[in-house]
């Protein structure tokens, strides 16, 4: 596979988490309309927003195995395919509990998008460019986030709430024959098809001998890596920042700022767009210290403690009284932590045998919903008693210091043989 088809497949599966992003951040972008319309408080709110978090939480491991055994082209394939079908399904949703269900079941079909994007990142590109292969991933959330919110508004505005998700359906739904059309040619579709398939630079396998295929390791193997380990404790750390921007920004904004909701597009769109810089940015630079350094894959702390600091000045947001300059600070933190996604993920993946990364993938994607499953109530019950999001978001920004300064001191023994990448 060429280089230049590596970053078309790369730039294809990033286009796949946009669609992804859309369908999970409608429901925050509409909150106040579906919270009318079914009769919701803040709290309930917040566990139908865990609500996907937990089935992602249960599946994503589940579906990162899956897909390192049927690679990552049909992993992506179907899963779209079964997401779109579920978020129009939104559409029809009569009661809190219907929604509550199809965002259990939009978390299970989504399970695969970020482990089938990774591995495409890891088989597809050489090691040098997978942290800003992995960079332009991640951005795809971002701008799922920044196109679907200021969309879904002005839906909701001219059409009502429940057009948004058919809108998001139809997304998903046209981003397939993209897909077929960039992995149709054979060496594309080896690549993506099994982890054994090579990426660039990697020696064919004799006709005569196979390769022969890795069992995967149990997900607690995994887990007991340090390189995995301390990436999901920063994780837990870290995920809080751009969880409250891509899920409760939309509320604070109306509900704590006072801005009428015609006006929120206006604003939503910026924080997703800097996360973006984040991720990309970060991404970059990180590949850039990888070719000057090829020995190994370095931790990039130097990096990771910008991040954190940028991430950390979410904190800051309660202090600033216009509504603009509050924007452009949670973007400052948005920016900070997509960088701290791009490294973490570049810096796990790296340190493992490609027959694990959607394994892995999975894992990390789980240890984000752990996350999302367990604050998520917290932030609504918050909300609902004291009617204001300022200590929430001191909260968050206070926790992602701690936690770059544990991975940072973390030990780094060699891998288990389990886990060593092959040669």
């Amino acid at each position: 596979m060429s280089r230049a088809r590596a970053w078309l497949v790369a730039l294809t599966a990033m286009l796949a988490m946009s669609v992804s992003y859309a369908d999970r951040q409608i429901v925050s972008a509409v909150a106040t309309s579906v919270r009318g319309a079914l009769g919701i408080d803040a709290t309930a709110f917040g566990w139908l927003a865990g609500a996907f978090s937990l089935s992602y939480l249960v599946f994503a491991p589940l579906a990162g195995a899956l897909v390192d055994r049927v690679g990552a082209r049909r992993g992506l394939l179907v899963g779209v395919v079964a997401w779109s079908c579920v978020s129009a399904a939104h559409a029809l949703a009569p009661s809190f509990a219907a929604l509550f269900a199809l965002r259990v079941l939009l978390g299970l079909t989504e399970a695969p998008s970020f482990p089938s994007a990774a591995q495409s990142v890891r088989r597809a590109l050489p090691p040098k460019d997978r942290s800003a292969g992995l960079g332009l991933i991640f951005t795809g959330s971002s701008i799922g986030a920044a196109v679907a919110a200021p969309l879904a508004v002005w839906l909701d505005v001219r059409f009502g709430w429940r057009t948004a998700f058919l809108v998001a359906s139809a997304l998903g739904l046209s981003w397939l024959p993209l897909w077929l059309l960039v992995t149709r040619r054979r060496d594309v579709r080896d690549a993506l098809a099994t982890p054994e398939a090579g990426g660039p630079g990697s020696a064919p396998a004799p006709a005569s001998a196979p390769a022969p295929r890795t069992p995967p390791p149990s997900r607690l193997t995994l887990l007991s890596e340090p390189a995995v380990l301390r990436c999901v404790v920063m994780t837990l750390a870290s995920a809080p920042v751009l969880m409250f921007v891509f899920l409760w920004l939309p509320q604070y904004l109306e509900l704590g700022r006072g801005l009428p909701k015609p006006t929120l597009g206006a604003y939503l769109w910026l924080p997703p767009v800097m996360a973006d810089v984040g991720m990309l940015g970060f991404g970059v630079l990180a590949s850039a210290l990888d070719r000057r350094h090829p020995h190994g894959p370095r931790s990039h702390v130097e990096l990771m403690a910008a991040a954190a600091l940028l991430a950390s000045t979410i904190a800051l947001v309660p202090r600033v009284a216009d509504a603009w300059p509050a924007v452009l600070l949670v973007g400052v933190a948005c920016v900070g932590g997509g960088g701290l996604y791009t490294l973490l993920t570049a810096d796990v993946l790296a340190r493992i045998d490609p027959a694990f990364v959607s394994t892995a993938s999975g894992l990390l994607a789980a240890s984000q919903s752990l996350v999302y499953v367990a604050v998520n109530p917290l932030v609504g019950r918050w909300v609902d008693r004291t009617h204001s999001f300022d200590g929430v978001m001191v909260a968050f920004g206070a926790l992602t210091l701690p936690g770059a300064v544990a991975w940072a001191l973390w030990p780094m023994p060699r891998p288990s043989p389990a886990l060593t990448p092959a040669r």
